[in-house]
Parts: C-alpha cells; sequence; structure tokens
C-alpha cells in the first residue's frame, strides 16, 4: 500500500472560534505533535482527510504537507479524531510525528485468514486477542499483522508468541496471550446432552421397576392373627 499524503495548511491562529471558522469552510483543525514536545497547528480538508484515510489502521504512517510559515513534510500517525456525538463528524485531529531512525511504539492489528480444520470439524473459533504491540524502526512498521490459521485444529490455541515477526520488530505484548482458539464445541455439547438425558431417564425408571415385596394389607394382616 502505497504512502497516503495528505495536504495541509499552517494554523496561526488558535481558539475555539478560529476553530469554527475552520469547519464552516469544510476544513478540519489539527496538530501534529512532534516526539520533543514541540506542537504544529494545521488544518487540512475534511473531505480530502476522510476519503484518504479510509480503511487505514493506528499503525498507518502518512505523509502530512503543510504549506504557508512551515512548508514543511511530516510523517505521523493519526493518534486521535475528535467527533461530533450527534452528527459524527470530525471536530479535531491529533496526528503524531514519526522521526526516521527512531525506534517506535505501535498497536498493529491482527488479521486471521482461513477456515481453521478444527471449525470445519464442528468447533467454535474464539479470537480474544485483535492486536499487538510492538517496537521498531518506521522503516520496519508492518500496518497490520496477518495469519493463516487454516491448519489450526480442534482443541489448538495460537498464542502472541507464536506470530511470526520481520526482523527488526520487537514484541512488547504479552506473550502468552491467546490469539485464537478453536474448541470442539460439538463433542461438549453432545456429552452435556447425554449427561441431560440420564437424568432425565432416571426417575422414569425407578418409578417403572416392579416393588421386591408388598406389605401385607390389614385385612390380611388380621385374618392371619385370627388362624
Amino acid at each position: 500500500m502505497s504512502k497516503v499524503v495528505l495536504q495541509a495548511k499552517n494554523r496561526e491562529k488558535a481558539g475555539s472560534a478560529e476553530s469554527r471558522r475552520i469547519r464552516k469552510e469544510g476544513r478540519i483543525p489539527a496538530v501534529i505533535y512532534g516526539r520533543s514536545g514541540k506542537a504544529v497547528s494545521i488544518d487540512l480538508d475534511s473531505s480530502e482527510f476522510i476519503k484518504s484515510t479510509k480503511g487505514i489502521s493506528e499503525s498507518t504512517i502518512v505523509k502530512v504537507d503543510v504549506s504557508g510559515a512551515q512548508n514543511k513534510s511530516y510523517d505521523a500517525f493519526v493518534k486521535a479524531t475528535q467527533r461530533n456525538i450527534l452528527d459524527g463528524k470530525i471536530l479535531h485531529i491529533d496526528f503524531y510525528e514519526v522521526e526516521s531512525g527512531v525506534a517506535l511504539r505501535a498497536k498493529v492489528s491482527i488479521i486471521l485468514n482461513g477456515n481453521p480444520i478444527g471449525v470445519r470439524e464442528g468447533g467454535m473459533l474464539e479470537n480474544p486477542v485483535h492486536e499487538i504491540e510492538i517496537e521498531c524502526l518506521p522503516k520496519d512498521l508492518p500496518e497490520r499483522i496477518e495469519i493463516d490459521i487454516s491448519g489450526l485444529k480442534a482443541n489448538q490455541s495460537l498464542h502472541v508468541r507464536d506470530i511470526p515477526l520481520a526482523e527488526g520488530v520487537k514484541l512488547l505484548s504479552n506473550p502468552d496471550q491467546v490469539v485464537a482458539l478453536v474448541k470442539f464445541a460439538k463433542a461438549e455439547a453432545a456429552a452435556a446432552a447425554a449427561t441431560t438425558e440420564a437424568a432425565a431417564a432416571a426417575p422414569a425408571a425407578a418409578a417403572a421397576a416392579p416393588a421386591d415385596k408388598k406389605a401385607p394389607a390389614a385385612g390380611d394382616k388380621k385374618a392371619s392373627e385370627k388362624k
């Protein structure tokens, strides 16, 4: 996937009134935060941003070309987007600058591909972990990690430690976390059903069984005493 390039303008004025003016023009106020703490205020076209960033992940590095007083390009993450709770429109964007040659930490999405053997045999797939945290140089940062789980059998699991990572990428997440697990639900359901049937049949069987001895009737006892 080619790098997303966003065109932005340097924003010299700040404040809520200026932000409202920018939004009325169909643009979004934003800030690029650097590693040193320095912040650059910008604004960019709303339609272009939505169209260009559709489908990107939190670990996708975008290029922001800023014109005006800055006239500079930044490689950055889309760190956060603030939205209007009523109509969902983007109100503000926070970018985080990425410096070439400096290691960074990022969360990368995990994509599971394939239909596991265990699922085809009646098992149920569980996917408790959807992303992992890694550390690497910007050039080595993957947008996502895709894993083929078609060979996963029933009662087998895939852990974070089993995920293949490229050279130069360091894992920060707990390696013992389960990423994917196939539970053999069919066998468990059959066993539970058999237990339920056995429990239901027991009282009926006991009621139907003939008694070994019958107590004498009251009349029979009196007749025996007269004899």
